[in-house]
């Protein structure tokens, strides 16, 4: 089913987003969360590339496995690492899979500083948006990526909103925003899309915080923040992970239950590839 179709219904769809596996151990203990998160029923699952592409030919055998635990997959599509003709061929695979696709520029391989296009490749998001239209039409629900507190890369606020802008303009279905810790930045940002002219829907992404060291180095990647209250809280408990859980379950719940009450149309749970967190959030709101 289409997450475009998902997201036009009155109820809110919750969803799950997990990293690649670097190892059979780490990939058989990915499925193992998967299925624990199931009965939980999400309305999509996807499994994000590797830096600079480097996983994109697991990518339909990740997609083919989720769907044959009976779970919506979104297949995550980037232009890093992959020239046209290559992702030409991947979307004929995916279409034989899934019904939805996350169409991202990608970050550049471990260790390189800038983003540079495959020979024969894409640049932007926008274009690799525009060529999945041409080449596929209707064929897939499209997403693509939002951030609250603007893109790493991004030189303002502004240019950062008339990217999104040029994305949706190419034929994006929905957009999912990076992690954040204060409702009022995605309500802030909601705000700003509106008035520039973005209509689809803005799905928040909320990640659990689990472990301190680990939700820094995202932070550092993606260049969010974290309120000054909750980086104590978590600090006063830094060496107790049962003390990090708890701080973390009770942020991100009543985060996820504000964004819901203000008329969100879901939450999408980054898991960092675990299941307790997630699924006690998710429980609690329900």
């Amino acid at each position: 089913m289409k997450i475009s179709a998902l997201l036009r219904a009155t109820q809110p769809v919750f969803s799950f987003e997990f990293f690649p596996p670097k190892t059979p151990e780490g990939e058989q203990q990915l499925f193992q969360t998967i299925a624990e998160l199931r009965p939980l029923s999400p309305g999509f699952v996807s499994i994000t590339y590797g830096a600079g592409g480097s996983t994109r030919k697991r990518t339909v055998e990740w997609v083919r496995r989720i769907r044959e635990l009976g779970l919506e997959p979104l297949a995550h599509l980037t232009c890093a690492g992959s020239s046209r003709e290559e992702i030409a061929a991947l979307l004929e695979e995916l279409a034989t899979c899934t019904d939805n696709v996350l169409a991202l520029r990608g970050d550049p391989p471990k260790g390189a500083t800038a983003f540079v296009p495959a020979e024969g490749g894409f640049r932007y998001a926008n274009e690799l948006v525009a060529f999945v239209r041409e080449r596929q039409g209707d064929r897939f629900a499209l997403g693509g990526a939002a951030y609250p507190e603007g893109h790493p890369e991004s030189v303002s606020l502004e240019a950062d909103l008339q990217n999104l802008r040029r994305k949706v303009d190419a034929g994006l279905d929905f957009v999912i925003t990076q992690l954040f810790f204060n409702n009022a930045l995605y309500f802030g940002f909601v705000e700003r899309a509106r008035r520039a002219g973005v209509t689809v829907p803005i799905l928040p992404g909320l990640m659990p915080v689990t472990n301190l060291a680990q939700v820094r180095k995202f932070m550092d990647l993606c260049g969010a923040s974290i309120p000054g209250p909750l980086l104590s809280r978590l600090e006063s408990v830094a060496d107790d992970p049962q003390g990090v859980l708890e701080v973390g379950v009770e942020h991100a719940t009543k985060q996820a239950a504000e964004l819901l009450a203000a008329g969100a149309p879901g939450i999408h749970f980054y898991t960092l590839n675990k299941s307790p967190a997630t699924r006690r959030v998710l429980e609690n709101l329900r």
